[in-house]
């Protein structure tokens, strides 16, 4: 049985929601609280006491540090899935989503479109079967996690 039950203001309120959910910032400018003698001070909830706001100290380095941490690199997009998209039921929902749809899903059936029949193989998806482009390449420093670069003092 699934309850539903219309949406607060309309589709448009939702639409607006959904707009400020995916685009939102690390941290908004309503938990920064001051910035003094390179010491920056914001609110943080604790989750282990009942989420009680609380301030926090850091020097202005450490702090940009934390807030790069959260920044995706171009072209990644950070979306939760809830529901029939939800990772711990997709394999189960999907495939009875298009049976109730009348369509049948074949991951990896498809035939091949690329242009000469010598060229590479395309890269498959591990998860669906579907084919993958490869649209930039990374070298190991790349891959790190992102953070400032090392400040290295000149002799």
């Amino acid at each position: 049985m699934v309850y539903l039950k219309r949406p607060f203001g309309g589709p448009e309120y939702v639409l607006q929601y959904l707009g400020r959910y995916t685009h939102r910032v690390a941290i908004s400018n309503h938990r920064l609280v001051s910035f003094q003698d390179g010491q920056v001070t914001f609110r943080w909830r604790d989750s282990a006491h009942h989420n009680q706001q609380k301030l926090r100290v850091l020097p202005v380095d450490a702090f940009l540090k934390r807030f790069l941490l959260h920044i995706l690199p171009q072209g990644f997009v950070r979306i939760r899935h809830f529901g029939f998209l939800a990772n711990r039921r997709r394999a189960t929902t999907l495939p009875l989503c298009f049976q109730l749809l009348g369509t049948t899903h074949q991951p990896g059936t498809k035939p091949c479109t690329s242009s000469s029949e010598d060229s590479r193989p395309l890269y498959r998806c591990p998860k669906c079967g579907g084919p993958m482009k490869v649209i930039e390449r990374l070298t190991a420093a790349e891959i790190q996690l992102r953070s400032p670069p090392l400040v290295t003092a000149a002799a």
